[in-house]
């Protein structure tokens, strides 16, 4: 959308400024390949690849990191964690049928609630909720004080049915991780589905939430209501004008942080300062029940 502004504002660009963008392009690309190639030289433990990957795939780059999974285990050979980031990869790609099999391979290592929490997002895309409940379920014992793991879990409890099993859950992760949006997002949705309408603006007042945000809690709960629950994976987030839109209502990708447990995608809240991805119940104190 901020090309588009550009682009109207200025009109089409004459040769002289096509050629000054071109230039630009390929100096972006030339200063990448340099980086990657830096990377790449300094790249000579186990160890320091995956942490190359991870932040590979905390960009969203999650094609080039299977690529660079692949070079790491060719390398090194394959283990638990490059099994659970090429599973992360392969579910983000769009791959459900080999990511599951990679998380089910996990079944069994030190790696094996990253391995449930996969299997459950994949449950969720699918729409099976009650089964997204259980392997989630399964995730959160072995992780127990992971915010954005029980945010998760309250969530396809919501979207399962199980309405008052959702709050604690959900009320784990507000307090847990107050500077969450997905968290906030989620207590938002229990809150509305519930009818505490009131302490649902409270608390998205309280943590500045946009109107598009606002209107995608209201409206998912509105649908929860008419007809349970709705069909599995909202929208993914939406940038434009330099403004995120957090998409509620959805099992959110998920990334490993070691003996502590899995967070989700983390993305700026539109409106104020914190970062971290839709669909949790992670605010302050404020405002919330």
């Amino acid at each position: 959308m901020a090309a588009a502004a550009v682009l109207a504002a200025t009109g089409c660009a004459g040769p002289k400024d096509q050629y000054a963008a071109s230039a630009d392009a390929q100096q972006r690309m030339a200063a990448e390949a340099a980086a990657d190639t830096r990377a790449g030289a300094n790249v000579d433990t186990q160890a320091t690849y995956l942490k190359l990957v991870e932040q590979m795939q905390k960009e969203d780059l999650w094609f080039a990191s299977l690529a660079h999974i692949d070079a790491l285990e060719q390398r090194w050979g394959v283990s638990p964690e490059s099994t659970r980031v090429r599973a992360e990869a392969l579910r983000q790609t769009g791959q459900a049928a080999p990511a599951e099999a990679a998380y089910k391979r996990l079944m069994g290592t030190p790696l094996e609630g990253a391995g449930y929490r996969g299997l459950g997002l994949l449950a969720g895309m699918r729409g099976n909720y009650a089964e997204a409940v259980q392997l989630l379920a399964q995730a959160q014992r072995r992780t127990p004080t992971d915010a954005l793991l029980l945010s998760d879990l309250g969530y396809a409890k919501l979207r399962a049915g199980q309405i008052d099993e959702a709050r604690l859950p959900l009320m784990q992760a507000l307090q847990l991780r107050p500077d969450s949006t997905q968290a906030q997002a989620n207590l938002a949705l229990y809150l509305e589905v519930t009818g505490q309408r009131d302490q649902a603006t409270a608390l998205m007042n309280a943590n500045r939430m946009s109107e598009p945000t606002r209107l995608a809690v209201h409206e998912a709960a509105l649908q929860m209501r008419a007809s349970g629950p709705a069909p599995a994976y909202a929208a993914a987030p939406v940038t434009g004008r330099n403004e995120t839109i957090v998409a509620p209502l959805a099992l959110k990708p998920s990334r490993w942080t070691g003996a502590g447990g899995m967070r989700t995608a983390s993305q700026s809240n539109p409106s104020a300062s914190s970062t971290e991805a839709p669909l949790s119940a992670s605010s302050t104190s404020r405002g919330t029940p």
